[in-house]
C-alpha cells in the first residue's frame, strides 16, 4: 500500500489530507488557519510565507509520515508576482479582490468584448481573472508592474517551495485556464492578452504540465505532483465525469460541467479540469443569499425557513419569487431586482414565501443549466455542495426541479481529496486516475414521480420571468 497526501490552500486554512492510493480511504487529515487572518474573513491579499506556516502547522504530529506523494490545490485566479530574479514584488492578490472591477471591463472592450474574449481564451474576464489583477497593477502600482516578470498562481507558488525553489516554475491546465491569458480553446498561453493587460511582455511563463504529470520530487525524495486549482480537485475528489454537473450553493451559486471540448460562448466560462477535459461555468448571482435575506424576512434562520418551507406545498400556492436581489448575470440582467408574484389571501402566509425562495432559487440554477444544455453541455446528474444544499427543503425540491437525479455529497475535505488522488495518479503512471470510493455513503435524490411537478414550477416560474422581463425576448 502507498500513501499519498493532498494539500489545498484556501483563503483562511491550509487543508490536509493523507489517503490510500488504492482505495482511497483517508488515513489522516489536519488543517490549520493562516496566521494573521482573522476567522471568517476572506483577505484580499497576502504574504505567501503565511501558507508555508500554516502548511506547518497542518503538518504537525506526524500528519505526513511514510507518504510517496504529495498533490497541491489552492484558490484560482490568484497573481503572484515574481521579478527577474524571482523575487516576490508584493504580497499575493487573491481570488476574491474587488479592485480590479473597471480594469476587466476595460480589457473586455479593449479586445473587442465579451465574444472576443470567448473565442480567444473560452471566457469572458471579471475581476476576479488575473488578468484584470495585471491591468490594475499597470494602472494603481506602475512600479511593481515594471518589475514584474512572471506570474504564479497559489498553487504554483506552493508546488514551486516544495520542490525547494527549483528554476523551473509549472503549473497545470485548470489553473492556467483561469488566468485570461491561457486559451482552453488553442491550450496555449496568449503573452499578447498578457502585455495588453501589463503594458509589457512577461521574460517567462510556468510549464503547463498535464494533469497525471510530476512537478518533480522534493530535496526528501517525494513526488510532487502537478497540482491544480480548488475547483478542479473538487471536480477530481468527486470523481466527476462527463454528463456530470457541480452545484455550489455560496451567496451566489456556481455551476461547473464537465465537458469534452472548449465552449466559446460568452454566457459560459471554460476552464480546464483535473483530468485533460474541460469544465463549463455558469455563475448566477443570487442563490444562498436568497435564502438567508428571506429568513431575516421572516424572522428566523436557514435551518427554520427549510421547516417553514416543508409546510408549503410545491408551487407555493402559485408565489414565485424571481430571485434577482443583487442583479443577475444568468440570465443579463445587471440591473434588475428581486420580483414576488402570485400574491393572493391564500398565499400571503410564511410558509408560502419560504416556499417560493426556495423554488425560486433552484429554478435560477435550472436557467443556468439550461444555458449549459444549449452550449452542447450534457447534464445527466448534479452534485449539489454549499451548506444550502444540505437543507431538507432544497433537497426535496432540488431533483424535480432540476429534472435529473441529485447527489448531495456526504461532508469532507473533496479539494484535498482530489489533491491526493491527482498525486497517486502521478505516483501510478496510469492513464486514468485511480478509482476511489467517497469516503461515506452519499445521499441520491431521484426526481421519481416528482418530475412532472417540478415541470409545472419550472413553468409558472418560467411565465413569471417573461412577463416582467420581456427585454430578455422569451
Amino acid at each position: 500500500m502507498a500513501i499519498a497526501a493532498g494539500i489545498d490552500c484556501s483563503a483562511q486554512f491550509t487543508k490536509i489530507t493523507v489517503c490510500d492510493t488504492d482505495t482511497g480511504a483517508v488515513l489522516r487529515e489536519n488543517r490549520a488557519p493562516h496566521p494573521g487572518v482573522p476567522a471568517g474573513t476572506s483577505p484580499v491579499e497576502i504574504d505567501p510565507q503565511e501558507w508555508l506556516r500554516s502548511l506547518g502547522a497542518a503538518a504537525e504530529g506526524g500528519l505526513l509520515e511514510g507518504i510517496a506523494a504529495i498533490g497541491v490545490s489552492a484558490q484560482q485566479q490568484g497573481l503572484i508576482g515574481l521579478d527577474a530574479g524571482g523575487v516576490l514584488v508584493r504580497p499575493a492578490m487573491l481570488r476574491n479582490d474587488p479592485r480590479a472591477a473597471s480594469a476587466a471591463v476595460a480589457l473586455v472592450d479593449e479586445l473587442g468584448g465579451p465574444a472576443a474574449w470567448a473565442h480567444a481564451v473560452g471566457a469572458v474576464p471579471l475581476a476576479s481573472a488575473t488578468i484584470a489583477k495585471l491591468r490594475w497593477l499597470a494602472d494603481n502600482e506602475p512600479q511593481s508592474a515594471k518589475r514584474l516578470a512572471e506570474i504564479l498562481m497559489p498553487h504554483d507558488w506552493l508546488v514551486w517551495q516544495l520542490l525547494g525553489q527549483s528554476a523551473r516554475r509549472t503549473t497545470d491546465r485548470g489553473d492556467a485556464s483561469g488566468t485570461g491569458y491561457w486559451s482552453t480553446v488553442e491550450e496555449r498561453y496568449r503573452g499578447d492578452l498578457a502585455a495588453l493587460a501589463l503594458g509589457h511582455e512577461l521574460q517567462q511563463f510556468p510549464t503547463v504540465l498535464g494533469p497525471a504529470d510530476a512537478a518533480g520530487h522534493s530535496p526528501e525524495g517525494l513526488l510532487i505532483a502537478a497540482g491544480t486549482g480548488t475547483t478542479m480537485a473538487t471536480a477530481l475528489g468527486l470523481g466527476l465525469g462527463i454528463g456530470d454537473a457541480m452545484i455550489s450553493l455560496g451567496s451566489s451559486g456556481t455551476v461547473h460541467a464537465v465537458h469534452d471540448q472548449a465552449v466559446s460562448e460568452p454566457a459560459v466560462s471554460t476552464y480546464a479540469d483535473g483530468t485533460g477535459r474541460f469544465l463549463a461555468q455558469v455563475v448566477t448571482l443570487n442563490a444562498a443569499r436568497v435564502l438567508r435575506a428571506t429568513a431575516l424576512m421572516l424572522g428566523t434562520d436557514l435551518q427554520g425557513l427549510s421547516e417553514l418551507a416543508l409546510r408549503s406545498t410545491p408551487g407555493a400556492y402559485g408565489l414565485v419569487l424571481l430571485p434577482y436581489l443583487e442583479g443577475e448575470r444568468t440570465p443579463p440582467l445587471p440591473h434588475a431586482a428581486g420580483t414576488l408574484a402570485g400574491l393572493r389571501v391564500e398565499s400571503m402566509k410564511p410558509e408560502h414565501l419560504a416556499r417560493a425562495a426556495v423554488e425560486g432559487m433552484l429554478c435560477g440554477l435550472a436557467e443556468a443549466l439550461d444555458v449549459l444544455r444549449a452550449n452542447g453541455v450534457a447534464v445527466r446528474r448534479v452534485f449539489l455542495t454549499g451548506v444550502a444544499g444540505r437543507l431538507p427543503a432544497v433537497q426535496a425540491a432540488a431533483p424535480g426541479i432540476f429534472g435529473v437525479p441529485v447527489v448531495v455529497p456526504s461532508q469532507a475535505e473533496y479539494a484535498a481529496i482530489g489533491s491526493a488522488r491527482q498525486a497517486a495518479w502521478s505516483l501510478a503512471g496510469t492513464q486514468e486516475p485511480p478509482t476511489w470510493e467517497p469516503p461515506s455513503p452519499h445521499t441520491l435524490l431521484e426526481p421519481g414521480d416528482d418530475a412532472p411537478v417540478g415541470g409545472a414550477v419550472r413553468a409558472q416560474f418560467a411565465a413569471v420571468l417573461k412577463r416582467t422581463h420581456p427585454e430578455l425576448g422569451r
